[in-house]
């Protein structure tokens, strides 16, 4: 065989895969990192059992997805939200559903807005269990309104809510982590921390502020590798976030379901976190297309990636006028269905 043939064939075998890759990706629904955890990675069950997991968030939507799916890994469980009942509910389905008795549930009420709360919610955990192996960081909420129609409230309490509070609890479970050495430390941001959309300025900054600290904390606990810092950064999900997003005003949300059919399940979404977590990986993104491959181009294209935006963001702004979901008309026929 001469060698230029086999330098053709060479060229022809590396088409060939990145044709294979592209297609892959097209059809892909996280980050390449953790799609290859997905296919090659430690596995949940391996990885995630035995272990004392706290969810804040727990009394809806992604929270209460990654309740249930905890509660068949055989770990002890903390759920933390506002609403006691929803949290109640959420516990009589894990040990209907899943394999825990009783005593392998804390239901522990907390507000991460009272921030003066979370070191004495964090001793009870410790009292019950003995030790926090992961701190999952869910809790926040949402905004759908434009900037200039948005009291400075309503971007006080975004902050409050998913940065401060969030950074609260994370401050007061670290020590602990440190004294053990170990620990896990996972916080559920948005693809909205790390590229930008209209309709979502106070969300957007709260989520940037988040990713910035996180991505900080991780460089300072170098010298602890047995810590490990994981920003888990989903696009739309099937979830009340939207229902309960603020408008205009501290007091208003926008208060009504709207079609959710085009977002991901809520199942596939915890699913692809709890591989995350079982493989140490220290950001993934979590989306249909087309938003991954936004994310990819805000992160190597950003030129490319303003101009979709400005083109994009006028009708997400219309849908919204329209009473519509923001998101519902981007390129459905991309959506990859999952059971």
């Amino acid at each position: 065989m001469s060698w230029e043939l086999l330098l053709w064939l060479l060229a022809l075998c590396a088409l060939v895969a990145l044709v294979v890759q592209l297609l892959r990706f097209l059809r892909a629904d996280g980050d390449l990192t953790l799609m290859w955890a997905e296919w090659q990675g430690r596995r949940p069950e391996w990885e995630l059992t035995d272990m004392v997991i706290w969810v804040t968030g727990a009394s809806s939507g992604i929270g209460e997805e990654l309740a249930y799916q905890l509660s068949k890994l055989g770990v002890s469980l903390v759920l933390s939200a506002r609403r006691v009942q929803e949290l109640e509910r959420v516990k009589r389905r894990c040990l209907e559903n899943g394999n825990l008795k009783e005593k392998d549930i804390l239901i522990l009420p907390l507000d991460l807005t009272d921030r003066s709360s979370h070191e004495a919610a964090t001793k009870v955990v410790l009292q019950e269990f003995g030790k926090i192996d992961i701190l999952v960081n869910n809790a926040g909420r949402s905004q759908r309104s434009l900037g200039v129609d948005t009291s400075l409230d309503v971007f006080k309490e975004l902050i409050e809510l998913n940065y401060l509070g969030t950074v609260s609890l994370t401050l007061c479970v670290l020590p602990h982590m440190i004294e053990r050495k170990q620990g896990k430390i996972v916080t559920v941001n948005s693809l909205l921390g790390i590229i930008s959309a209209p309709l979502s300025t106070g969300y957007c900054a709260s989520k940037h502020a988040l990713r910035g600290f996180f991505n900080c904390l991780r460089a300072e606990l170098a010298t602890y590798p047995g810590i490990v810092v994981s920003n888990i950064c989903p696009g739309p999900v099937q979830s009340n976030i939207v229902k309960n997003s603020l408008i205009g005003d501290v007091q208003k949300t926008v208060g009504v379901d709207t079609d959710q059919s085009h977002k991901m399940a809520t199942s596939r979404c915890v699913r692809l976190m709890l591989i995350s977590m079982a493989n140490d990986l220290k950001e993934v993104w979590i989306a249909d297309q087309p938003f991954l491959l936004i994310t990819y181009l805000w992160q190597y294209m950003p030129t490319w990636a303003w101009w979709l935006t400005n083109k994009l963001g006028k009708k997400r702004i219309e849908n919204f006028k329209n009473g519509l979901d923001a998101d519902i008309s981007y390129f459905k026929a991309w959506k990859t269905k999952h059971d």
